[in-house]
């Protein structure tokens, strides 16, 4: 089976640290026209999730979730979760590191799509 989230090693990494100093985690990827490419990594339990938000799989142990409009850009593309250097403010816990977490999309192939599971609500993760 294929996963909907890949992370890559300094994703990962960078992942360690922060729930080495803030617990565990959630990243949530609006889609929004200020946030584009840039999930919010937040403290898990301090970012409500509406209804219509969507998890794909796991970020490093943090669910990686969307809404399910955002989803319908992403239906078909693996999302691949990286870190890129960036002096850009925001609400996400690594802009005080000097860098951003960046989704990467890599389409699917035609072999893989139908292996893939589909999203949960994200009210149903734990």
């Amino acid at each position: 089976m294929t996963d909907r989230v890949t992370v890559t090693g300094a994703a990962l990494a960078l992942i360690a640290r922060l729930t080495a100093k803030h617990g565990p985690l959630l990243f949530h990827l609006s889609g929004g026209c200020c946030d584009g490419s840039a999930p919010l990594c937040l403290p898990r339990g301090e970012f409500r999730l509406g209804g219509r938000d969507l998890c794909l799989g796991t970020a490093g142990g943090a669910p990686f979730c969307m809404a399910d409009d955002t989803f319908a850009w992403w239906e078909h593309s693996q999302v691949v979760l990286d870190v890129v250097e960036s002096r850009s403010g925001g609400f996400s816990l690594e802009t005080p590191d000097g860098v951003r977490f960046i989704a990467r999309a890599r389409l699917f192939t035609d072999a893989e799509l139908p292996g893939l599971a589909a999203p949960v609500p994200a009210q149903d993760v734990p």
